[in-house]
């Protein structure tokens, strides 16, 4: 077991270290619903993380991606996010039927803040709303409905530590493992790597929509 210095273990001790003051608009930007600076921004986003929690503790995220504006804002309580074909994990829909809170970060490409969503959540299946986010004449089987009960825009230094919308400053992705090396670490399976890494390059262009 890693040993350290000090484990903090209560809210007292971690104010202690990163008190409040200072920071108060930290505090009283939060909204119950969405405002119009955070409907134009779902609007803007292609991508956001899903955040769910199973019944034994453990934490899922997963990433939601479409054009920019694919999550639908119904009112300013609600948004609706249509289920593409995936990997059949469904790892976050498991979850939500045990514990429906849910937590959002949309992020939009070169933008520096992000926008953060907590509430709850339900899965649905609805023709209505299968028809409005049919893609390429395809509609999503199921839909994640998000109840919001608290929202807020969160700073940009981290994306500007991580000097996530500079190119030039990105680290060698050629040679970052892929799925398929992952795939052949860890299954069992009588395939070689470029067998695996073809059926991933195959669904991806059969299975998108």
């Amino acid at each position: 077991m890693l040993v350290v210095d000090e484990q903090i273990e209560t809210v007292e001790r971690l104010r202690d270290l990163l008190p409040t003051e200072g920071f108060v608009n930290t505090f009283l930007k939060v909204s119950d619903r969405l405002n119009d600076v955070a409907r134009e921004f779902i609007k803007h986003a292609p991508f956001v993380i899903v955040a769910t929690k199973a019944s034994e503790g453990l934490i899922d995220i997963s990433p939601k991606g479409d054009p920019a504006g694919f999550v639908e804002i119904y009112d300013d309580k609600t948004l609706i996010i249509p289920d593409r074909l995936g990997n059949h994990r469904v790892d976050g829909f498991q979850n939500l039927l045990t514990d429906p809170n849910v937590a959002l970060l949309f992020i939009v490409p070169g933008h520096g803040d992000t926008l953060r969503i907590a509430g709850k959540a339900r899965i649905v299946r609805d023709a209505a709303i299968s028809k409005r986010h049919a893609t390429k004449g395809k509609e999503p089987l199921l839909a994640l409905v998000v109840d919001v009960e608290e929202a807020f825009m969160h700073c940009s230094k981290s994306l500007i530590r991580a000097r996530l919308w500079h190119p030039d400053q990105w680290p060698d992705r050629k040679s970052a493992p892929t799925l398929a090396e992952w795939v052949i670490a860890t299954v069992d399976r009588d395939q070689t790597l470029e067998e695996v890494h073809d059926d991933h390059s195959a669904d991806e262009r059969k299975r998108l929509y």
